[in-house]
């Protein structure tokens, strides 16, 4: 069985994060993602301490798809430095884990 991730990144806006989820499921970079929000995030930039709102979108895709999903993410994410983590899932459901495998896949080329 393929090795499946969930891949987290924040936004500023619910659009945004809509934005990025589409994108990565149209092109097939992630079966699935889930938004949340708005959270909390707190934390340091530019030495300072900021405290803002912002959305989560946490991706499921297949190991082999991590490094297609994070230049995506790299390139279309607003954020100069965009929070991109991956974590491994190390059990699951069989079928779900097979059709995040599955969904993938890169399309077949005419």
């Amino acid at each position: 069985m393929a090795e499946i991730l969930t891949v987290l990144t924040t936004t500023s806006t619910q659009e945004q994060a809509k934005e990025l989820a589409a994108a990565a499921i149209e092109r097939r970079l992630a079966a699935c993602a889930q938004l949340n929000g708005p959270v909390t995030s707190v934390y340091r930039w530019e030495g300072a301490v900021q405290t803002d709102p912002e959305w989560q979108v946490l991706f499921k895709t297949s190991a082999a798809r991590y490094d297609a999903l994070e230049a995506y993410l790299s390139e279309a994410h607003p954020y100069d430095v965009p929070e991109i983590i991956a974590t491994p899932v190390v059990r699951g459901s069989a079928a779900y884990l097979e059709w995040v495998a599955e969904e993938t896949r890169p399309a077949p080329q005419p």
